[in-house]
């Protein structure tokens, strides 16, 4: 039996610099986030702070101790009655390592199952990959937002992706 070539482990400050790179690109170069202004540091490790206690997760993806990609449970939404649900997050450096994003996120969903009651994505749209990601999780998808982000001078559909934790 091989060993994966990946390790998956909760994220430590001294990885917000590589989480910053690869979230930064995909601002600069894809509609996949409507964030439009890379992140500072200063702003990435006042994100970090809500990962050090409570019911949110931040998990990576390593190989060869490097950061290869990951993935996050954040609030759904500010109002109290919504702290059952969670939305969940996933980025990878492009990494041709097959499996990796599958490992990431049946980790984070296995952690999240703990909390939440339902876990939705929100997913730009056109990505395969990723509805095929979420479809492989055992993600639904129960709702379009039509035309909703305005990126790189065209607009963009989000498909609401949901799944049921208990």
């Amino acid at each position: 039996m091989s060993q994966s070539p990946f390790n998956i482990r909760p994220a430590v400050a001294g990885d917000l610099q590589v989480i910053n790179a690869i979230y930064n690109h995909y601002i600069e170069h894809t509609a996949i986030t409507f964030d439009e202004q890379p992140w500072s540091t200063a702003q990435r490790e006042h994100w970090f702070a809500q990962y050090k206690h409570g019911p949110y997760s931040l998990l990576v993806a390593t190989c060869q101790e490097q950061v290869i990609g990951f993935a996050y449970t954040s609030p759904f939404r500010s109002k109290s009655a919504y702290q059952r649900s969670a939305e969940v997050t996933i980025y990878t450096d492009n990494t041709i390592i097959k499996g990796v994003g599958t490992a990431l996120y049946k980790a984070l969903i296995m952690a999240a199952e703990r909390h939440f009651h339902r876990l939705y994505a929100m997913i730009a749209l056109p990505n395969d990959k990723s509805l095929a990601l979420h479809s492989k999780c055992g993600f639904q998808q129960v709702g379009i937002l039509d035309d909703v982000g305005y990126k790189f001078g065209n607009y963009h559909s989000v498909a609401i992706l949901e799944k049921h934790t208990s």
